[in-house]
């Protein structure tokens, strides 16, 4: 039996116990702020383009989906596809908020980008 608890899942009656997934829960929350934007501002310098924020955020969350094969390249496991579920969730909601511009870190590196560069 697997139980969700606040950030993570526990199983129950099976060998194999899941862990907390402290790890995973931050890196998605930091995804975009520490790897998406430095690729987004960094390919839209070598193509010599000043983008509109849509377009920015666009890109970020390319960049985002990357996590996508990270994931696929987990083991299989009904365990496990748990754990990948999980990961996805948490991933759709920080790029619909970098969508949505509500991503302060994202937004905060656009106007740099903009305004300096």
């Amino acid at each position: 039996m697997i139980l969700q608890t606040r950030n993570s899942f526990k199983c129950y009656g099976n060998p194999y116990v899941m862990q907390d997934f402290f790890e995973i829960d931050r890196l998605l929350e930091d995804l975009a702020k520490i790897y998406s934007t430095a690729c987004a501002t960094t390919w839209f310098k070598l193509a010599r383009i000043k983008p509109m924020p849509p377009e920015f955020r666009a890109k970020v969350v390319e960049f985002m989906e990357h996590f996508e094969y990270t994931l696929s390249t987990f083991p299989k496991a009904p365990e496990i596809d748990e754990f990948r579920d999980y990961a996805r969730k948490i991933l759709r909601i920080e790029i619909e908020k970098v969508l949505e511009g509500n991503n302060k870190e994202v937004e905060k590196r656009y106007k740099y980008f903009v305004d300096y560069n």
